[in-house]
């Protein structure tokens, strides 16, 4: 087993091994009082892992309820919040008791945020089910949920107590659900790590799931020691997000996170190289590598529309959204850029 721990304020681990979900419960029975859990999933992934994730859970003296809903980001929403925090309420939920996203992003997301505002805060556990909340989402205490017009509004810094990632619960996903992950691994490796690039570009991320979930892992786990709350330097994370949130907003949401962060991260990255900012070989060899694994590297999305989309990004201050630009394999830059601005940036990366 790979244990990656996480130097936040309330510290933790991210435990990476075939077999864990069947471990979930003494694990978390080790750090939690075996009271109550709420297990969070939605009607795609319970039917596969819920009732096993039930069952470790029971034997180690839980008393678990479930919430499951219909999967996919629309979901990721107030009313389901709502609804959520209403459970917990209904079934006597109190300070101590526990939550567990067992899922993907939304999953995680959604149970993350109700965690940490029911009753001022509970636990929780994140058990990943999919590359993307492996690699990512899991880790690192955001959590949120969208408004109508725009992706992650309504959130709060909330670390879990655990992670617990099985990479054998990778092995079925389906090729989309792969390819997202692929874009946020290809992004840790442009940002911090050319060895991580190296090693992605020789070998299918599928062939080497534990080392390649570590890795990232790793890179981000040092964003939010130093950077916890995200004022900083954490905000190097969010390469290609700022117009993969835009494309996400103005696709109403159809358009994968993936797929929308792999167009961003090209567009962001050709721009930087107009600019004489990074050298075009960085360029080529991000495209070849997100082409090698079906990622999208274009849109038909303007650049005024996704310029207008963006100005709702949480991160925008004032007049000004940073972008976050490459400069080579391994090495980013954070670069304010006037909201004025934004569709010449765009432009310049390509977009019409």
């Amino acid at each position: 087993m790979t244990a990656v721990p996480i130097q936040a304020l309330h510290p933790y681990e991210v435990c990476i091994a075939p077999g864990l979900l069947s471990d979930l419960g003494p694990r978390a029975a080790a750090l939690l009082p075996p009271r109550r859990a709420m297990l969070v999933s939605d009607d795609r992934v319970y039917p596969l892992y819920g009732p096993a994730a039930e069952a470790s859970l029971t034997r180690a003296g839980f008393r678990v309820s479930r919430f499951v809903f219909p999967h996919g980001e629309k979901s990721k929403s107030l009313p389901t919040y709502t609804a959520l925090v209403q459970a917990l309420f209904d079934n006597d939920f109190t300070g101590g008791d526990s939550v567990i996203a067992l899922g993907g992003g939304v999953v995680g997301d959604l149970a993350g945020f109700a965690a940490a505002t029911y009753h001022r805060g509970l636990p929780y556990i994140q058990v990943p089910t999919t590359l993307l909340s492996a690699v990512d989402s899991s880790v690192g205490g955001k959590t949120a949920v969208n408004l109508p017009g725009g992706k992650n509004q309504v959130g709060a810094f909330h670390q879990p107590a655990l992670v617990l990632c099985d990479p054998s619960l990778l092995e079925t996903l389906p090729p989309a659900e792969y390819q997202n992950g692929c874009a946020e691994i290809i992004k840790c490796a442009l940002l911090q790590s050319e060895p991580l690039f190296r090693a992605i570009t020789e070998n299918p991320v599928s062939r080497q799931w534990e080392s390649v979930i570590a890795a990232c892992v790793e890179i981000k786990g040092d964003f939010i020691q130093s950077d916890e709350f995200d004022t900083g330097r954490r905000r190097l994370l969010n390469l290609g997000h700022t117009v993969g949130h835009a494309i996400e907003a103005v696709s109403g949401y159809t358009v994968p996170h993936g797929s929308a962060v792999s167009i961003g991260m090209v567009t962001v990255t050709r721009a930087a190289c107009r600019r004489g900012l990074c050298a075009p070989e960085t360029l080529s060899a991000l495209e070849n590598l997100l082409a090698a694994y079906g990622l999208p590297t274009a849109t038909d999305y303007t650049a005024q529309a996704l310029a207008a989309a963006a100005l709702a990004d949480k991160k925008r201050r004032g007049d000004t959204l940073p972008l976050v630009l490459p400069e080579a394999i391994g090495r980013c830059r954070l670069e304010p850029v006037p909201v004025g601005e934004l569709p010449d940036w765009f432009r310049d990366g390509g977009l019409l």
